[in-house]
């Protein structure tokens, strides 16, 4: 079944103390890329979840957001700069000493120095907090994916009603092959028996025209290539794998024996029939470049 490229997702995942949310969107690009903004603290984490995105997805350009919730990032607890204290305690004491006053130093007149006891904030916990981001970026995906999967079903039954259009009209062409061949040979029989007037035409010279005529303009290799590109085209609308850049080659080819038999026919009912194939053949292409 298709897969569209469009699509968001979301998950939300507590481990321990750490609760995280992922946020995922996804548009059109040729390959797969991942766009991941996380917190300062969890950086570390970007090449694993980058990787965990594209063992899911084929294609598409993703932007990937962790937040974590407040809830775990307000608190602050105090810290203490033991070096700083020492310095502290070993100053009061020379001080003490230079004039002669007791060398008793309370612990609080220490921990009330400047820097020396400060608040911080509480600090990531990775070991919590990295199954926690696993969690919810694999909730993001599936729902990613699901959306992805409802926009390729709509992609599907568009494209087949598009080339269910160019299948009947590449019929009509085929059919339509042989009459012009005929069609020409009536008008260069009326019009050499017109410049003629009267004068005995020779047969053979005008069916080595026509013969001549038929070769230039005949398409049943374009048409038969078109069946067998339209038949591999609706092989990867059905198959289960990433299909996208396989299908926008077949939409190239086909492009090209659909404007070869325009180029080759004279024929007005085939050629009416041949811009309306060129028409939906670029609406696919369009199309296509929605598709994983």
């Amino acid at each position: 079944m298709l897969k569209s490229m469009t699509g968001f997702g979301a998950g939300r995942a507590r481990v321990g103390d750490e609760e995280v949310s992922v946020e995922l969107r996804s548009l059109n690009h040729k390959f797969c890329e991942v766009k991941a903004r996380l917190p300062r603290e969890l950086t570390s984490l970007e090449p694993s979840v980058t990787k965990q995105v594209k063992d899911r997805l084929a294609r598409g350009s993703v932007e990937l957001l962790v937040k974590r919730q407040s809830s775990t990032t307000t608190g602050t607890v105090p810290t203490v700069d033991l070096n700083l204290a020492r310095e502290y305690l070993r100053t009061f004491r020379e001080l003490a000493k230079e004039l002669g006053l007791p060398a008793d130093v309370a612990w609080s007149q220490v921990a009330n120095q400047q820097g020396v006891v400060r608040l911080e904030e509480k600090g990531v916990n990775l070991e919590s907090a990295t199954p926690a981001v696993t969690e919810a970026l694999e909730q993001a995906l599936g729902a990613l994916e699901k959306m992805r999967l409802v926009e390729g079903e709509a992609i599907y039954a568009d494209l087949d009603a598009r080339l269910k259009l160019i299948e009947g009209w590449s019929r009509e062409v085929a059919h339509l092959a042989p009459r012009a061949v005929h069609d020409y040979q009536q008008r260069l029989t009326e019009r050499v028996a017109e410049l003629a007037r009267g004068v005995a035409v020779d047969p053979q010279r005008l069916a080595q025209e026509v013969a001549l005529f038929a070769e230039r303009t005949d398409i049943a290799e374009e048409v038969t290539r078109l069946a067998s590109h339209l038949e591999q085209f609706r092989a990867l609308m059905a198959s289960t794998e990433p299909a996208g850049r396989r299908m926008d080659f077949l939409v190239q080819e086909m492009h090209r024996e659909v404007n070869t038999t325009g180029s080759k026919s004279q024929h007005t009912e085939i050629s009416a029939r041949v811009v309306s194939m060129k028409a939906e053949v670029e609406r696919i292409r369009e199309q296509v470049q929605n598709v994983e």
